[in-house]
């Protein structure tokens, strides 16, 4: 018998929209509430609304969290002022990713670790398990505490800022700050997971419903519309940003995925000690020197769409040169994209006779580089 999805404290609300609901790592979560295209283009245009309650996070204090993130994850968490955030990843002792993350540090003795929802038991675990020998730091599993909304597009700063006096102008990319949303308390972050500009909202699950519903009203007139996973996952795709379970895996190193910025092997804290870094430094040498594959950008020249495991080939003798990771129609671009694991001689932009096997089928994709979208800042 399995155990029924989890959901979230907006979960009546989505119903009452329509929404068509799946099942999402163990949470019931809306996937569209009507065309996932226009909720794409309501996003690149004007602005979308989204429930993300099901990230998990994971809150650590004491004099010794940063030391101890520093030993736990590939980055250098101690060296992050307060009121700021980064994008890093934690690895087993292997170097493989076990899950990319978002730390926020709100204060200089505390940290808050945003983890997939699929991976957060297991960040969880590792955290608690590595946070042996650090007596000042404490481990505390704060899911059930946040509910989380996300508004994402160009409408979105005056959206938000007719409902908040913080100061949204002063709130860099990768930053958070307390602040009131709605008569809601909040920590308001800006760090994006669609290419455009956009802001996060944490708040206790019980202020979730009426934090949307101002929302909502805030940005009728600006567009606004509820979006679901469908259009999230096209958003990301064609800003090139890796989904774990895609790109990310336990069997790639962030050097293979090319995001070898992440691992600082020079740390502030624990003598640059931390899980995984034997390994890492060899991966990282392996990147500079020979890499067996690389992650580009794919995008058809036909109308079939490539999906997650189809073979990359290279046209004419049909040989496998790498497989597809993420792909779906880019409702930006008009075409079907894709990223994929290719062999390091076909990894340049433009390299030409690269084709995909859909179903038997060698369609030709030309290689480009990531991402397929960049906003115009």
């Amino acid at each position: 018998m399995t155990d029924a999805p989890r959901r979230t404290a907006l979960d009546a609300l989505h119903r009452g929209l329509g929404a068509t609901m799946t099942d999402f790592a163990g949470w019931d979560m809306p996937l569209r509430y009507g065309s996932e295209r226009d909720e794409h283009l309501a996003v690149r245009t004007r602005a979308g609304l989204f429930d993300l309650s099901h990230m998990g996070e994971i809150t650590l204090t004491g004099p010794e969290a940063g030391a101890l993130l520093d030993y736990s994850l590939v980055g250098n968490l101690s060296a992050l002022a307060p009121g700021r955030a980064r994008y890093t990843m934690i690895c087993d002792d292997r170097g493989g990713i076990l899950d990319d993350l978002i730390v926020y540090r709100l204060a200089d003795e505390e940290f808050m670790v945003v983890a997939n929802a699929s991976n957060a038991q297991v960040v969880l675990d590792a955290l608690t398990e590595r946070a042996a020998g650090f007596e000042g730091a404490a481990v505390r599993d704060d899911r059930e505490a946040y509910a989380l909304l996300a508004v994402q597009g160009p409408e979105s700063p005056g959206i938000l800022k007719s409902l908040t006096d913080a100061d949204l102008d002063g709130l860099k990319y990768y930053a958070g700050l307390p602040g009131t949303v709605a008569g809601v308390s909040a920590l308001i972050a800006r760090t994006g997971y669609t290419g455009e500009d956009g802001f996060e909202l944490f708040v206790a699950p019980g202020d979730a419903e009426a934090l949307w519903q101002a929302l909502t009203e805030a940005g009728k007139d600006a567009g606004l519309v509820p979006c679901g996973l469908s259009c999230r996952d096209t958003l990301r795709l064609e800003a090139g940003m890796p989904l774990y379970g895609h790109e990310l895996t336990t069997d790639t190193t962030p050097f293979d995925a090319g995001l070898g910025r992440v691992v600082k092997f020079e740390k502030t804290t624990n003598d640059g000690r931390f899980v995984g870094r034997e390994a890492l430094e060899a991966a990282a040498k392996r990147a500079e020197e020979a890499p067996p594959r690389k992650l580009v950008g794919l995008i058809a020249e036909g109308r079939r769409v490539p999906r997650a495991g189809y073979p990359v080939v290279a046209a004419g003798s049909g040989t496998v040169i790498g497989e597809v990771t993420s792909g779906a129609p880019s409702p930006t671009l008009g075409k079907p994209v894709a990223i994929a694991y290719v062999d390091a001689e076909y990894a340049a932009p433009g390299t030409e006779g690269v084709a995909v096997d859909i179903r038997g089928s060698h369609e030709p994709y030309e290689v480009v580089a990531l991402p397929f979208y960049k906003r115009q800042r």
